[in-house]
């Protein structure tokens, strides 16, 4: 999930889609409204023609890893305010949890000292991509415990945890990019020697899936989990990885899925970033210009753009409703498809 871009472009630099047709740079106006842009008759299934994207959350520092968890609410992060907000219909937003990160870091050497991704585990508790704290937490929802699930890799701290999903195992993928510190790869908190995609596993261990990519980011499964898919935050060469996994959850094959290359342009806001897929297999795809509706066969439906970085999404109320974090706001936009459980 990208980080606020201020400070984050300090580092990062101030598609084709596999088997689909080129996809151009979308058009952007700086006072230009929220909506939702139809690229394939396709989306109509999706989302219903007409349909407006509601502003659900304003004055965030930067909007970040929502969660629907049933009972609670909408939750989300704002990694630079140390600060974790909750959203209902009923109560609006309001705190959730602060410090959501790691308390009394330094600001010269730690810029987003809070929480990123969310998950639940399937005991229902809070999973946590503390990207302050290095590491994933666990965050008991009814005794608001916090415990640290992991925070090492062969001896080396993490860099930033930044996404994560939970399998039907238990298992968790996680990314770990440099964006938590303020000097990014350069950055004199680094311990490891890579930016990692992982996988942690209820027994422990912790495996390596892929340490080449230079700022992976945004990870999800699909739902046979056969293949997982990871966003990578690179401006020389945007793309979208995917990887066929076997029976163990372990990679055997690699592709790009998604360039993203050909959607950037001189007055384009973001880049890969967050995800979610439907259980139906059709994906919701952070990109350069907004979040993207595609198939499985990364053929674009639909854009939804909002003039800024959306940077992830999160299937949530009755599973139809679809929440996105996008720099200082939150939107919620209703779909046609019954999109989780």
């Amino acid at each position: 999930m990208n980080a606020y871009p201020i400070d984050r472009r300090g580092f990062i630099a101030a598609g084709a889609a596999a088997g689909a047709a080129l996809i151009a740079a979308p058009s952007f106006a700086a006072d230009m409204p929220v909506e939702v842009r139809r690229l394939s008759p396709a989306l109509d299934k999706i989302i219903a023609p007409g349909s407006t994207v509601e502003t659900i959350a304003t004055g965030i520092r930067w909007a970040e890893g929502p969660l629907w968890v049933p009972g609670t609410g909408l939750l989300f992060s704002d990694p630079p305010a140390n600060l974790m907000r909750r959203w209902t219909r009923a109560g609006g937003v309001v705190p959730f949890l602060s410090p959501s990160g790691a308390g009394g870091t330094d600001p010269k050497l730690v810029r987003e000292p809070g929480s990123n991704g969310l998950a639940l585990a399937h005991d229902g508790a809070l999973l946590i991509a503390n990207s302050g704290g290095r590491s994933i937490d666990r965050f008991d929802l009814k005794t608001r415990q916090r415990t640290v699930v992991v925070d090492r890799f062969e001896g080396a701290r993490f860099n930033s945890p930044n996404d994560l999903h939970v399998a039907k195992s238990g298992a968790i993928y996680f990314t770990d990019p440099p964006y938590g510190f303020s000097a990014g790869d350069a950055s004199p908190l680094k311990e490891a020697k890579q930016n990692g995609v992982y996988r942690w596993s209820p027994d422990g261990k912790v495996v390596l899936i892929d340490g080449t990519l230079p700022l992976p980011n945004g990870v999800a499964l699909s739902p046979d989990e056969r293949k997982l898919y990871v966003s990578v935050s690179d401006p020389a060469a945007p793309r979208i990885m995917v990887y066929d996994l076997d029976s163990h959850g372990l990679p055997t094959a690699s592709h790009v899925w998604l360039d993203a290359a050909s959607m950037r342009g001189p007055n384009v806001p973001g880049l890969p970033d967050g995800m979610k897929i439907a259980r139906d297999g059709i994906l919701f795809c952070s990109v350069p210009g907004g979040m993207m509706v595609l198939t499985p066969k990364a053929e674009p439906l639909g854009l939804i753009v909002s003039g800024k970085p959306i940077a992830n999404c999160a299937f949530g109320e009755d599973g139809s409703t679809v929440f996105m974090t996008s720099g200082d706001r939150v939107l919620r936009l209703r779909l046609r498809i019954r999109a989780a459980a």
